[in-house]
């Protein structure tokens, strides 16, 4: 049976999604309760666990919702994939796909023998057992796969990378794409737009989806009306800082208010 996101992908429903980079469970709860249809549990450029990325799991189940989790992995390594898909998480993220043939060891890694190399193991996401068998059965290319382009050399490749059989979709890295440009820190330099107009050509005619990250909601409809099928809106930190910030201003302003009328 397929992910809920990989259903809406493939029905081009644009689903979206959030991203959590802060290791506690109240973070997916509290997200998965808020109306996103997944996930993104980064644990490529933080110091997030496997316990935990299981335990913000179950929050992420705890809530009565369709929200799916999806793990972004550090690499494309075939241990930590397995691992990762032991927990019975819903799809994965994996940075830095430059060729056809990493695209093509992602979706193995990923498959049971005898389409694939994952080892076969009853943990969580078997139930431990329960359902050992019928895991095993019916796991095989029911999980998202999105593979990232965020390199030149990911996007000189992107047709052959979207070519593959078993990825879902393509995403593009805009920080690292930009930084691979030369562009980093650049406000809506060309370069970038150039290159997700690209990796969005080479999804098309691969008939996948494609998507990306915007940190703050100011270029949702840009990305939408460029192209994208589904997008990551919104990032946990970040979306704190900001509440916070604003809650400063607000707060400083009714103080210097109330010092007016004094």
């Amino acid at each position: 049976m397929n992910t809920n996101l990989k259903t809406a992908l493939e029905k081009e429903t644009y689903p979206m999604g959030t991203w959590l980079s802060v290791g506690h469970p109240a973070i997916a709860e509290v997200s998965a309760s808020s109306a996103v249809d997944f996930v993104l549990i980064d644990t490529e450029h933080t110091t997030i666990s496997l316990e935990t990325v299981e335990n913000m799991a179950r929050a992420v189940e705890a809530i009565d919702s369709p929200t799916d989790t999806v793990v972004r992995i550090p690499w494309n390594d075939p241990v930590r994939l397995k691992r990762v898909l032991d927990i019975g998480i819903d799809g994965v993220m994996v940075p830095m796909i430059d060729t056809a043939e990493e695209a093509r060891n992602l979706v193995e890694a990923m498959r049971y023998p005898p389409e694939g190399t994952r080892g076969i193991a009853s943990g969580r996401a078997a139930e431990y057992g329960d359902s050992f068998t019928e895991y095993v059965e019916n796991a095989n290319g029911s999980f998202t796969t999105i593979a990232q382009i965020e390199s030149k050399a990911g996007l000189e490749n992107a047709e052959e990378i979207a070519a593959v059989g078993g990825i879902d979709a393509l995403f593009v890295g805009p920080a690292d794409m930009s930084g691979a440009l030369g562009v980093f820190g650049q406000e809506n330099p060309q370069e970038l737009a150039d290159a997700m107009d690209r990796v969005i050509q080479a999804a098309r005619n691969a008939r996948i989806a494609v998507g990306t990250l915007t940190v703050n909601t100011d270029d949702v409809t840009d990305r939408i009306q460029r192209g994208f099928d589904f997008l990551i809106v919104g990032k946990d930190t970040a979306t704190l800082s900001t509440a916070n910030r604003e809650a400063r201003e607000i707060y400083d302003q009714a103080v210097a208010t109330q010092h007016k009328t004094q």
